[in-house]
C-alpha cells in the first residue's frame, strides 16, 4: 500500500510537472509569437515611418516649392489676367487706327494740299492780248470779254472747285466763264458747265465736233469769245453728262497756235503743266484706249455766247 501510494504520488508528481512543464512551454511559445508579431509590425511599421519620413521630407520641400511654384503661376494666371489688359491693348489696337486716320491723314492730306495749291500757283501762265493774232479786229464786246479773262489770269488764282468768284482765291472751269461773263453785261448765264451748253445748245450756235484732228473742218467755224465743252473730265451725275467749259481766245502769234483761258486742275501750255486760272493750248486729244479708265476727257463741240452776236 505504501508503495502504491508513493508510486501514485509519483506518478501524481510527474503529472503535476508534465502539466506545468506543458504550459510552461505553450506561453513561451505564446510569448515568442507575440514579440514576433510584434516585432513584424514594427519592421512594417519602421518601413511605414521610413516612407512618413520619406513623404514628409518631400511634401514639406515639395509644399513649399509647389506653393512657391503657385505664387510663380498665380503670376501667370496674373498673366491670363493680363489677357484682361489685353481688351486694354485692343483699344490700344483700335486708338492707333484712328489716330493715324485722324491725325496723320489729315496732316499729310493738308501737307500736299498746302503745297499743292503752291505749285498751281506758281504754275500759272498768262498772255497779253497783243500777242493773239488779229485781236485788233475781234469785235468789241469779244474784245473785252478776253480782255476781262487774261486779266484773271495775272492773279495767281488756284483751282477752287464750287466758287466762282476771284475773291476766294480761285474758281472752278464754269465759275470762271460765269464771272467773266457776268462782268460783261450777259444775262441768263447758268452756273454749271452742263446747264450752259445747254443754254448754248438751245440758242442755235453749238456746233459739235466727233474728230480728234487739229486740221478738221469741223473747227473752221470756230471764233474767238466761243464756249468751249467737254465730257468726262471728273465723275458726276449730270444730264447731258458736260463737265468742263472754257474760252476760246484765239491763236497766238508766231505760232499760230490755238490758245483758250479758264480754270483747270492740270492743262498744258508751252509744253507745260499748268494749273489754277491760266491760258492753256487748245488741243484735241483722243480718248484713252485703256478699258480699265474710268474718266476719258473728250471734247464734244463749242458755240457763241448767246445773245452776243458778231459785235
Amino acid at each position: 500500500m505504501g508503495a502504491q501510494k508513493i508510486n501514485a504520488e509519483e506518478s501524481l508528481g510527474e503529472k503535476i510537472k508534465k502539466i506545468f512543464a506543458t504550459p510552461t512551454p505553450s506561453p513561451a511559445r505564446k510569448h515568442r509569437t507575440h514579440p514576433a508579431a510584434k516585432k513584424s509590425p514594427t519592421p512594417s511599421a519602421s518601413p511605414s515611418p521610413k516612407h512618413k519620413k520619406a513623404s514628409p521630407t518631400p511634401e514639406p520641400s515639395a509644399s513649399p516649392k509647389s506653393k512657391s511654384k503657385k505664387k510663380k503661376l498665380s503670376p501667370t494666371p496674373t498673366a491670363s489676367p493680363t489677357p484682361s489688359p489685353s481688351p486694354s491693348a485692343t483699344p490700344e489696337e483700335e486708338t492707333p487706327s484712328p489716330s493715324p486716320t485722324a491725325t496723320p491723314s489729315p496732316t499729310e492730306t493738308p501737307s500736299p494740299s498746302a503745297s499743292s495749291p503752291e505749285k498751281k500757283v506758281d504754275s500759272n501762265a498768262t498772255i497779253s492780248p497783243n500777242e493773239l493774232s488779229g485781236y485788233d479786229d475781234y469785235p468789241a464786246r469779244v474784245r473785252k470779254i478776253i480782255d476781262t479773262a487774261l486779266e484773271l489770269t495775272t492773279r495767281n488764282l488756284s483751282y477752287s472747285y464750287g466758287s466762282a468768284d476771284p475773291t476766294n482765291g480761285g474758281m472752278d472751269c464754269s465759275g470762271f466763264v460765269y464771272y467773266v461773263l457776268q462782268q460783261n453785261d450777259v444775262k441768263d448765264v447758268p452756273r454749271d458747265s452742263s446747264q450752259q451748253y445747254v443754254w448754248v445748245r438751245k440758242s442755235g450756235n453749238f456746233r459739235a465736233v466727233i474728230s480728234r484732228n487739229a486740221d478738221s473742218f469741223e473747227l473752221d467755224a470756230l471764233k474767238p469769245g466761243d464756249l468751249l465743252f467737254w465730257t468726262g473730265t471728273y465723275s458726276i451725275e449730270r444730264d447731258p453728262p458736260i463737265t468742263h467749259s472754257m474760252i476760246y481766245v484765239g491763236k497766238k502769234k508766231g505760232t499760230d497756235r490755238r490758245i483758250m483761258v479758264g480754270a483747270s486742275d492740270g492743262r498744258s501750255f508751252d509744253g507745260k503743266q499748268r494749273y489754277g486760272v491760266s491760258v492753256f493750248d487748245f488741243k484735241l486729244s483722243k480718248p484713252k484706249a485703256d478699258k480699265d479708265t474710268k474718266m476719258s476727257p473728250l471734247f464734244v463741240g463749242y458755240g457763241r455766247v448767246p445773245g452776243l452776236g458778231e459785235n
